[in-house]
């Protein structure tokens, strides 16, 4: 259920309706939009009254919900979403793109790809310090050591840092440094890390995973949600189908659906999507088009040595060139930089 009020609604009408949904053992999540504030009700709301709110102090509306994720959901919120993250927004106009390695490697290595990034006016640097890898044998990341490299990084560069949380047993460590949490594919369900995030009021870039359909990807959102995070945002990285030239399948169609469904920003991750570094832009570029908000690619100094995805992560060079390409795409497609 969503309670619209105004935005200017004095705060005793708004705690008065917060109240009587505590009442009733419902949980009430505070939405601001454009021209109203949304109080979005989670919990048992099918024994919610609609006309008991709608005769209350500073009420217009009162309106039911019908999709399983409530908080996530359009119906919710008609307004985009949109997040700030150091100097750069997230959402609605702005196009955002986030980039870097797989994997920190070393203290060089890190800076030597932030200074290009810094070049072409990214801020926003992705790396892993605690790697979830599907072989046990493969190279985990240099983890705490890793994490401090990037706290250097944030406090000598200005860079806004993107790194993965694995388990909730290095949550608050990885917290203290990022900007973003992001959750990879293989925790998209991992329910207990989900609910642990929503406590933290800090914003989140959640990964499709990879089988999940979009309503999975859209409920393990409510999760973080309704634990009281809604700086959420959702990540198209490729699914796994049959084809097996390509790493994954992006699956690009899911864009454009999610942004009828849900009011959160899309990321689209053309590197994990595609698995092949020559074939990252073009995949970029279809991931603007067809209206994601962003991008999240992988770039390294060195990809032959890298430790851990060099296949598909760009050379600074190539990097360049693809952003030149996406600064001439966005403002058809109504974005910008």
């Amino acid at each position: 259920m969503l309670v619209l009020m105004p935005l200017n609604a004095p705060r005793e009408h708004i705690e008065s309706v917060k109240s009587k949904l505590l009442e009733n053992d419902c949980k009430p999540h505070e939405i601001p939009g454009l021209v109203k504030l949304g109080i979005g009700v989670t919990g048992p709301t099918n024994k919610l009254r609609v006309e008991d709110f709608q005769t209350m102090d500073s009420v217009d509306e009162v309106v039911r919900v019908t999709k399983p994720f409530k908080l996530v959901s359009r119906e919710m919120k008609k307004e985009d979403t949109t997040i700030q993250v150091g100097s750069q927004l997230i959402g609605g106009k702005k196009l955002t793109i986030i980039a870097g390695p797989c994997s920190v490697e070393s203290k060089d290595q890190i800076l030597e790809i932030s200074s290009t990034l810094k070049e072409v006016g990214v801020s926003l640097l992705r790396a892993g310090a605690f790697k979830p890898r599907s072989s046990p044998y493969a190279f985990q990341g240099l983890k705490s050591a890793g994490l401090q490299i990037l706290a250097d990084a944030k406090k000598e560069l200005g860079m806004s840092i993107v790194t993965e949380v694995k388990d909730t047993d290095t949550l608050d460590e990885i917290a203290a440094v990022a900007d973003i949490i992001q959750i990879g594919a293989r925790n998209m369900q991992n329910f207990s890390l989900l609910e642990r995030i929503g406590e933290l009021r800090q914003p989140v870039l959640l990964k499709r995973g990879l089988s999940a359909t979009i309503e999975e990807l859209l409920m393990s959102a409510e999760y973080i949600m309704s634990q009281g995070n809604y700086q959420v945002i959702l990540c198209e990285r490729g699914i796994r189908t049959f084809e097996t030239y390509t790493r994954n399948t992006l699956d690009l169609n899911a864009i454009p659906v999610i942004k009828q469904l849900s009011h959160l920003p899309v990321i689209v991750d053309p590197s994990h999507g595609i698995g092949i570094a020559d074939k990252v832009p073009a995949m970029a570029l279809a991931g603007v088009a067809c209206g994601g908000d962003g991008v999240i690619v992988e770039v390294h100094p060195h990809p032959e040595l890298a430790l851990s995805d060099g296949f598909q992560s760009l050379t600074p060079k190539n990097f360049k060139e693809m952003i030149g390409k996406i600064r001439q795409l966005a403002p058809i497609v109504g974005k910008e930089i």
